[in-house]
């Protein structure tokens, strides 16, 4: 048979109800006794009762909505919200859509109301649609957003921030106390807000620095390792210098702007130092190790889901404070001083 609430009670010492408390990730119960609860659910492999649950009012399911064309940030992401959902009790349904298409807000009405989720987790640059963002507001669907900024960008949170400006600041920083001067700048999608603020970071760096930013060195693409490629590429054809340091939005851009200046005889970092972004596999998987900014998605996935939980289990309307991550700053062997 099934184990029950009382069986997980009775072999953690503790009452039904407090077996209840941990299950509902309620913060009244002690440490030492969330151990023993859930080491007795383990041992028991007891399941609670999702579906009784959400007859109480309650629903079993938290929905991750993702447009994102960096694999390792989804998979990062989906990994840290079902961590948390496991914890939780919770079942977590995965949504990948097109942010840009017009019947977006319909369908995710539909799946909302079919699948009978709790709240929603959104990633960038679903969590920048406006127009969806004020319909599930207008609808009181709970949830949460990750977006880049260092401070919320409208009313409608909680929020979880990543502080792209910051860490672009700092890898720009880097650069220039190499002493670096001739810097190009690759951009990801511009539909996505975090291209624009490390874009804005970078370029505050160089102005406090009283260096030119020069609009010939920033040049649009996407987030993808090709577009990486044909940037160079596109560079080496001006027949002019290359510049001494490329900063590219991500390290998928970066691990292909190495690869393609490699082909071409450019000597990494020696001639040409290279950074990216994120800390993805992708900067581990070149030579050299790419110069990056640590980016913890699976941290920022758990504590979004976690914010979630709290949303949906709360009976009043409970301001509650938004967390900010910056980037942190990763120097490898891809970038060195000049060599003149």
């Amino acid at each position: 048979m099934n184990a029950t609430i009382k069986d997980v009670a009775k072999l953690a010492g503790v009452s039904f109800k407090t077996v209840s408390r941990v299950i509902n990730n309620e913060s009244s119960v002690s440490e030492v006794l969330q151990v023993k609860v859930r080491q007795a659910i383990k041992e028991l492999n007891y399941k609670p009762n999702l579906s009784a649950r959400g007859l109480r009012g309650s629903t079993s399911s938290i929905g991750f909505l993702y447009d994102n064309p960096n694999s390792n940030y989804v998979i990062d992401m989906q990994k840290g919200i079902f961590k948390e959902c496991q914890a939780s009790g919770y079942e977590l349904l995965i949504h990948p859509c097109e942010s840009t298409t017009d019947t977006l807000e319909d369908e995710i009405m539909e799946m909302v109301t079919r699948s009978r989720v709790g709240g929603l987790i959104l990633t960038p640059p679903v969590s920048d649609n406006m127009t969806l963002i004020k319909k599930l507001a207008q609808k009181q669907i709970k949830f949460v957003r990750i977006v880049s900024g260092s401070a919320p960008p409208d009313e409608f949170g909680p929020f979880v921030l990543i502080d792209d400006r910051q860490a672009a600041y700092a890898i720009t920083r880097h650069f220039i106390e190499l002493g670096h001067k001739e810097l190009v700048f690759l951009c990801g999608d511009a539909q996505h807000k975090s291209n624009t603020e490390r874009l804005n970071g970078f370029k505050k760096a160089l102005e406090d620095a009283g260096i030119e930013v020069k609009n010939e060195n920033i040049l649009p693409g996407s987030f993808s390792f090709d577009s990486g490629v044909s940037r160079i590429n596109q560079l080496i054809e001006r027949g002019t210098s290359l510049a001494t340091g490329i900063f590219a939005c991500n390290d998928e851009i970066a691990a292909g702007t190495l690869f393609a200046a490699r082909a071409a005889g450019i000597e990494v970092p020696r001639k040409l130092s290279i950074a990216g972004f994120e800390d993805s596999p992708y900067s581990r998987q070149t030579w050299p190790y790419l110069t990056t900014a640590k980016q913890h998605n699976v941290d920022i996935a758990k504590l979004a889901t976690k914010m979630l939980i709290k949303e949906i289990k709360s009976t009043e309307a409970t301001p509650q404070e938004n967390q900010v991550f910056c980037p942190e700053l990763l120097v490898r062997d891809s970038t060195t001083s000049p060599q003149l």
